[in-house]
């Protein structure tokens, strides 16, 4: 998985979590949760779409790590995820996914929820996904306006769903959420692979984690997280999950490998 700037903000993701300083006293570690990922014969090398997404369900539920899945195109790609959680759902009835929707229209947003419902305990919009401009010409993605956030916003929380922000990474961002005031905020730069700016999340984070006390309920991030320590420098910050990606992939390959291989270092 590369990105622009010669894959700059990647390094940046993984460095700057070193650098940044701890906030006030964390009360405990962030809760993990996967990261919701799609494209994995493109991004990963897997061999198989549908084979990827129960394989890496079933890895994350094993470890007692939270769901997400996203979507992408073509559609099933979102309808393996949603089909991967229904397999584990066999023996943890009651278990849930954070479903991850880009930016389309909102009548189309709202057609692709309908899928998950039977799976679904977040509905979230990933507004950076319309900076990957391959995918927004591909699939006609918009540019997510406040009003029209809003109006997702009272759809799902009057369904009884939070709603969540992905790709919260820009100074506008941060706007748009003191508009929508949603009931998550999750800070990514999608994996470093959107062209924005240059920077990294952890310095995002350590910028704006006062966005949390007038304007969410929750704060997510994910970008460079691989060790523990950084998990508590996140919380510090007022991190409530940290999500993960890559560390969780590279877990899961060296299982099918005949490996061991921990998701987070010690």
């Amino acid at each position: 998985m590369g990105g622009p700037f010669g894959s700059r903000n990647f390094i940046h993701n993984c460095d700057d979590w070193n650098s940044i300083s701890f906030g006030s006293e964390p009360a405990g570690l962030p809760q993990l949760r996967l990261a919701p990922i799609t494209g994995a014969i493109e991004n990963v090398g897997y061999y198989d779409e549908q084979t990827f997404y129960m394989d890496l369900i079933r890895f994350a539920c094993e470890r007692g790590i939270k769901l997400s899945i996203g979507d992408g195109t073509p559609d099933f790609k979102l309808k393996y995820g949603i089909e991967a959680v229904k397999e584990q759902q066999k023996n943890t009835p009651k278990l849930k996914a954070a479903v991850f929707i880009k930016p389309y229209t909102n009548e189309k947003i709202l057609e692709r929820s309908q899928w998950a419902t039977d799976i679904a305990e977040i509905y979230g919009i990933d507004i950076d996904a319309y900076n990957i401009i391959t995918m927004r010409n591909l699939v006609h993605l918009e540019q997510k306006s406040t009003s029209m956030l809003l109006k997702l916003k009272k759809e799902f929380n009057s369904k009884g769903f939070m709603f969540a922000i992905k790709g919260v990474f820009k100074a506008e961002d941060i706007e748009t959420v003191k508009e929508v005031k949603p009931d998550i905020v999750y800070i990514s730069n999608h994996g470093g692979r959107v062209e924005t700016r240059e920077g990294s999340t952890a310095n995002f984070l350590e910028e704006n984690a006062s966005i949390r006390r007038a304007n969410c309920h929750k704060l997510w991030i994910d970008g460079g997280i691989r060790l523990t320590a950084q998990m508590k420098k996140a919380a510090s910050h007022g991190v409530d999950t940290v999500l993960l990606g890559r560390p969780v992939i590279s877990a899961l390959c060296s299982e099918k490998a005949g490996e061991e291989r921990p998701v987070l270092q010690a």
